[in-house]
């Protein structure tokens, strides 16, 4: 039997450890009046302010085919939040070696079983699950075969994974049904005794970034709704997105970010040699640093159709090593992530300083 089989194996017996059997994540739509217009919360879409510089890490999903367990898979991709959260990521990109472009993030994650659930699919949905407040994920995400080992996973403990007795200036929450037909808002769960108000009507079961202030009554005021990227805009790290990519080339072409990735950096044993210190980046909105598999980079490069005929070099605009006279044959990507996720801190720390 081989790894991705065992894994499979093991899928077949499904933990109550991930949460209960309500959830929103499939909630029907309901008819509403016209007065009673529903929004679309305005942190769903991917809106960083542009004075900001953004890091994104680009994995490809083949690396939990490789584990010979689920919970050894379930460890590796806590190993990758866990590095990622530290080391402040904005975005994690999770690419396939797929000849084709068409984006499958919707049919990939609607696998409800977790029965030949493709390695990208459980490291994508790992990721969005440790990311998500301890408080959402009961109402986000519904039983899984995938989920049964996240119970053993470190917590990430990033800012916004808020205990009850925290005061925040702004809470992740999920909205819940309409007070009455009078009513005018929705009531939020962000994790305290009680649930706030908003003045606006979102559908039921959304995830939202509400604005506390710093009145802490519950009973105040209707709170505000902004946008996920708000946090971050007053100098805090609010997490991760993850994103789905067919393969490395959709890594690029389908960039969330108005003008793309302006620097873009792969990892390889057979990269440049260069120390952190002299390493010199120029200044940039968004960064991309991409790691390989099994097979490194220039495998995803020659499988992917859409890039015949070119070489891995001719993607990236720096190509290096950040872990040179290594003594091991191998270094595993989980690994290569922590190690080059430090190596990058000081260039980083110094085109950073630049917008201050």
């Amino acid at each position: 039997m081989g790894k991705k089989e065992k894994r499979e194996a093991e899928q077949s017996d499904v933990s109550i450890g991930n949460g209960g059997s309500e959830t929103h994540e499939k909630h029907p739509k309901k008819k509403r009046k016209n007065k009673d217009k529903v929004k679309e919360p305005e942190n769903d879409v991917v809106s960083l302010s542009a004075e900001i510089p953004t890091i994104t890490v680009a994995i490809p999903g083949s690396i939990i085919d490789n584990a010979q367990s689920l919970e050894l898979a379930t460890r590796l991709a806590g190993q990758v939040a866990r590095a990622c959260t530290i080391f402040r990521i904005d975005e994690i990109v999770v690419f396939d070696n797929k000849s084709s472009s068409e984006d499958a993030t919707t049919e990939i994650m609607d696998n409800d079983s977790g029965e030949n659930e493709s390695g990208a699919a459980f490291l994508m949905r790992i990721l969005s699950y440790l990311e998500t407040p301890q408080y959402l994920r009961k109402n986000l995400f519904p039983r899984h075969n995938s989920l049964r080992f996240v119970g053993l996973l470190p917590p990430l403990d990033a800012p916004h994974h808020l205990r009850k007795h925290e005061w925040g200036s702004y809470r992740e929450g999920i909205t819940r049904e309409k007070q009455d037909r009078g009513s005018v808002g929705t009531a939020v769960d962000v994790g305290l005794t009680k649930n706030v108000m908003i003045d606006e009507v979102i559908e039921p079961g959304t995830r939202v970034t509400v604005e506390m202030g710093t009145n802490r009554s519950l009973d105040a005021g209707p709170r505000k709704i902004v946008p996920s990227s708000r946090p971050r805009e007053d100098g805090m790290y609010w997490g991760y997105k993850v994103r789905y990519a067919p393969n490395i080339s959709s890594v690029f072409n389908k960039c969330p970010y108005k003008g793309g990735y302006d620097h873009r950096i792969g990892t390889s044993e057979h990269g440049l040699v260069i120390t952190s210190s002299e390493l010199s980046l120029p200044s940039f909105r968004h960064l991309l640093i991409a790691f390989g598999g099994l097979a490194g980079l220039e495998e995803c490069v020659e499988e992917d159709d859409n890039l015949k005929g070119k070489k891995v070099r001719d993607m990236f605009d720096s190509y290096l090593n950040t872990c040179p006279n290594q003594g091991s044959r191998t270094i595993r990507t989980e690994e290569a992530i922590f190690i080059s996720l430090q190596y990058f801190q000081e260039p980083i720390s110094r085109v950073s300083k630049r917008y201050q």
